[in-house]
């Protein structure tokens, strides 16, 4: 009779990897396998270059009624040098800001949204398109002043800021590939700012992670990115001075089969 393994209940609610086991010494052949492939999966994930055409005609059906998004670039000139230099991915190349300041003019935006690979372009070719197209049907019920979507390639959190400033938005919304994991080399991550320019700290920002199907749902993320961009809005501030009061963020508290500990 085969004894049944204890940890198999917990595995159903974790990607964790508990409970592998052993043989003599070491780890059994399949844990050593799955290990190996969710590792091959992140390194790749760091390493997939941006399809910077196939993902501006999928923001372009996402949110058709936005102007056509522009094709940017850091001062990182390439993967190597965006790894070995992260202070290049939070900068334009020179070229980027002349399109930028074309763009602006003398309009004022409510609102920019910018798109860049990050740690994971895997991240942003599978979740930015449905993010925004599940953000749009949200805000349709304001009339918001939106920018031009903006592509970044080898880029950081922090280029928007540079972003938003050049084309003077009140507001800027970075999507972007976060660092992979073992089990998860398909977070995106989105980042939020009042009042964008060059130089501002982390503390500034709202941050909502893990938008993925294993984690938080785009529909989730949506509605949480929505609530925080009015009330940034209406209370000219981001960052540790607004906090994330959205239903879809408290829905599960205060419900008595979530409190596992208690």
């Amino acid at each position: 009779m085969t004894e049944l393994d204890p940890w198999q209940a917990l595995r159903r609610f974790t990607a964790a990897r508990i409970g592998l086991g052993h043989s003599g010494t070491s780890q059994p052949t399949r844990a050593q396998l799955d290990f190996q492939l969710g590792h091959a999966r992140a390194r790749d994930a760091v390493h997939q270059a941006l399809d910077t055409m196939e993902l501006s005609a999928a923001l372009a059906q996402a949110w058709p009624a936005a102007p056509c998004p522009l094709l940017l670039h850091s001062a990182a000139a390439d993967r190597n040098m965006y790894l070995q230099r992260p202070d290049l991915g939070r900068q334009l190349d020179a070229a980027s800001r002349q399109v930028l300041l074309a763009q602006h003019g003398d309009r004022a935006f409510d609102l920019s949204i910018v798109v860049t690979d990050g740690l994971s372009a895997l991240a942003i070719m599978r979740h930015a398109a449905p993010l925004l197209q599940a953000l749009h049907a949200r805000l349709e019920a304001r009339a918001w002043q939106l920018a031009p979507a903006a592509i970044v390639q080898q880029g950081r959190v922090a280029v928007g800021d540079e972003v938003g400033e050049l084309l003077a938005a009140k507001i800027v919304l970075v999507l972007i590939g976060e660092r992979p994991g073992l089990s998860s080399p398909d977070s995106m991550g989105l980042y939020l700012t009042w009042a964008p320019r060059v130089g501002l700290t982390d503390e500034r920002r709202n941050c909502i992670s893990n938008v993925r199907p294993a984690g938080l749902r785009v529909d989730d993320a949506a509605e949480r990115v929505h609530y925080l961009l009015v009330e940034a809005y209406r209370r000219q501030l981001s960052g540790v001075h607004l906090k994330d009061e959205s239903v879809a963020g408290n829905a599960r508290v205060g419900r008595t089969e979530d409190k596992f500990l208690l």
